[in-house]
């Protein structure tokens, strides 16, 4: 019997919870490293309807809209903010616009605002709420988390802006720091990830026809994360499943429809305490390819890729 206790290779850096070590788990590897104004945060990584893949950095004062070709790989950056605020994701509105929520210069007043395509036509669509992320629904309406409070004042809170954007309902209130939030293909669920509590939310909405609102009992905590660093943004694939970036953790959980937890994927490095800040994934529209983007002070800015679930292999993910 060893009396002696001794670190494994990731004990110091971001040792897997225990209840999490089972979970079926693939490797994701670097795909792009991505040239940055300065280091910071990548975020909102998102696809369009053609196909390619778009993102920001994060950070002020050099907060940028990338495109990139995922056949080629060449970047394009297709807006430079120049009020100096904190982009923080990208989202393609019914209009055919680009939308982009903002946390503000100082994590105090945010906004939302649109560009065509191209970058041109700039719109300020909203300003006030501390937006760090927004999904449409199929209406035209969308939905937005307001990025602020803690565990002592929870102040954040999930509204829902109506499709002639000029009404603004509150779903849920007293949350500390809402991020992403994505809605089941179905839209009868809304997923949010509350960074500073570590939780996540599952919010059944009432059936079609009325108002928007939640179901009675219908908020549900599914999952405490555990571990050192903050849940961050999610989304879906094709079978409803979760996919939830833990930032310094260097990993992405996944959950089934339900919230229970089935599989994770683990960026290449992140033993050795490196590519932790994982803050948002996409899934590649046809496809079951999951690309991740992540950041490291040492190593700089990067997008990931790995296999996630897909229909025909519900046991397993694979890595293209």
């Amino acid at each position: 019997m060893n009396h002696t206790l001794e670190y494994s290779p990731e004990d110091r850096i971001a040792p897997i919870p225990p209840a999490e070590s089972g979970l079926t788990t693939v490797v994701a590897e670097p795909w792009l490293k991505v040239d940055q104004l300065c280091p910071g945060d990548l975020e909102g990584i998102s696809f369009d309807s053609y196909g390619k893949l778009w993102f920001v950095e994060a950070h002020a004062p050099a907060s940028r809209l990338h495109r990139i070709d995922c056949d080629t790989r060449e970047d394009t950056i297709v807006y430079a903010d120049p009020f100096k605020r904190a982009m923080s994701s990208v989202r393609f509105g019914p209009d055919g616009r680009v939308w982009i929520p903002s946390v503000g210069p100082n994590f105090n007043h945010g906004y939302i605002f649109s560009c065509n395509y191209d970058g041109s036509d700039y719109r300020l669509e909203l300003e006030g709420p501390v937006v760090n992320d927004m999904v449409f629904d199929s209406k035209g309406g969308y939905y937005y988390t307001n990025f602020t409070g803690n565990i002592s004042e929870q102040t954040g809170s999930v509204i829902y802006v109506t499709p002639d954007h000029k009404q603004q309902i509150p779903l849920l209130g007293h949350l500390a720091s809402p991020n992403g939030l994505t809605l089941s293909k179905d839209e009868k669920v809304v997923w949010v990830t509350e960074s500073n509590a570590m939780r996540l939310l599952r919010i059944t909405l009432v059936p079609d026809g009325g108002p928007v609102d939640i179901t009675p009992f219908g908020m549900r905590v599914v999952y405490s994360f555990m571990g050192g660093g903050v849940c961050d943004s999610c989304e879906i694939d094709d079978d409803d499943n979760l996919y939830v970036a833990m930032y310094q953790q260097g990993r992405i959980l996944v959950f089934n429809s339900f919230g229970w937890p089935i599989g994770q994927v683990l960026l290449d490095g992140r033993e050795r305490g490196e590519h932790l800040l994982s803050t948002h994934c996409v899934i590649r529209p046809g496809t079951n390819e999951l690309y991740i983007c992540t950041n490291d002070p040492v190593h700089g800015a990067w997008i990931f890729k790995a296999g996630a679930y897909t229909t025909s292999s519900l046991e397993s993910l694979h890595i293209h």
